[in-house]
């Protein structure tokens, strides 16, 4: 029997929870189509329910999560949905109750904390009885979240922690890509328009990094050394990982044209005076294939070594290193090879893929 078809149970005790709280359509709607393809502004969520939650039973295991906790996972994310989130929050919320309970409901924890975020009465989260709630603690957290002015751009540590205010605001990160991967499939089993996670193109072992126009092109007469593509993205602009992979190089590369000296990556560059890819990431694909990812705004999200999904955020679009505005610069290598000699032309590279740059997903 397939997967879905084993949470076919689960899909239906959700629905009945989700009629009772506004119907079918608001799940199966909920959220923006576009969320994390461009700077979307949160909306604040709707107002808690309350409505009985959904005992987390009859779901599958995935992976090294049982079902228990994949029950957990799964009224996070359908909470975030039916409180139109964007699917972004629901990776953060996932990722958060990871690590504060490893997705169980616990009845106690530090101090007075209580359930899968380990939300304290003391705060004014909620009475012990509510918190265990995994609907209600949902609630809560994404209530909270949506407050949170820039979150859907921010590393999700930083999200997390100006949520929960934790001893170890760190420690969040290390649980994004098993978040990921746990929300995709719990989408993807119910139905789920996950938006926010590969909204940005084909569904599929490939997607666009940033959905934009292509401005300048791949080592055209005027630029023969412009070893990719630039899309013209806003600043701000959530960019996603184009395929599964491991990160190979995450650098600030940004210097004076002249001198050579450090331009630094805490501004922005200048076409003339600058040279480099200033906030930058490598990732390493099957097959030999490498990606680049060129002139973030801040610090990548990822660091060397981190596994990535398709459509993971990584960064966000700026216009650090030898940059004359916001864009992304976005390269395609050959057989690994992070050189000029390595690189070929992404746009009928990514066309073929599924994933043709510049253009909505159909």
């Amino acid at each position: 029997m397939s997967f879905r078809s084993l949470v076919s149970l689960a899909v239906a005790l959700t629905a009945v929870f989700v009629l009772c709280a506004g119907g079918l359509g608001g799940i199966l709607l909920g959220g923006n189509a576009a969320a994390g393809c461009i700077p979307v502004a949160a909306s604040p969520a709707a107002p808690p329910s309350t409505s009985p939650s959904v005992p987390p039973t009859g779901w599958p295991a995935i992976g090294d999560w049982d079902s228990d906790q994949v029950g957990n996972a799964a009224a996070i994310v359908t909470t975030g949905a039916r409180l139109a989130v964007p699917a972004r929050g629901w990776v953060i919320a996932v990722a958060t109750a990871i690590q504060e309970s490893t997705l169980r409901n616990l009845p106690g924890g530090d101090r007075d904390s209580v359930g899968l975020f380990q939300q304290r009465p003391s705060q004014g989260w909620g009475t012990p009885a509510q918190l265990q709630d995994p609907i209600y603690a949902a609630e809560k957290f994404f209530g909270k979240l949506v407050t949170v002015s820039g979150w859907q751009t921010m590393p999700l540590t930083d999200a997390a922690q100006a949520v929960q205010i934790s001893a170890y605001p760190d420690a969040y990160a290390k649980w994004e890509a098993p978040a990921t991967d746990l929300v995709t499939a719990i989408a993807d089993a119910t139905g789920l328009p996950a938006g926010g996670l590969a909204g940005c193109g084909a569904v599929g072992p490939w997607t666009q990094p940033v959905l934009a126009p292509v401005g300048s092109g791949f080592r055209t007469s005027g630029r023969p050394g412009h070893d990719g593509v630039d899309l013209s993205a806003p600043r701000g602009t959530l960019i996603r990982a184009a395929s599964a992979g491991t990160v190979r190089t995450v650098r600030c590369n940004a210097v004076y044209a002249s001198t050579g000296a450090q331009w630094g990556c805490d501004r922005d560059g200048d076409p003339d005076l600058t040279r480099g890819c200033g906030w930058y990431v490598d990732i390493d694909h099957a097959a030999g294939l490498l990606t680049r990812y060129c002139h973030m705004d801040q610090p990548p999200m990822v660091t060397v070594g981190q596994q990535v999904t398709v459509g993971q955020p990584i960064g966000v679009v700026g216009s650090t290193g030898h940059s004359s505005g916001p864009h992304l610069h976005y390269e395609v290598h050959h057989h690994g090879d992070p050189s000029p000699e390595g690189a070929v032309d992404p746009v009928p590279f990514m066309a073929a893929q599924g994933a043709p740059l510049g253009t909505p997903p159909t």
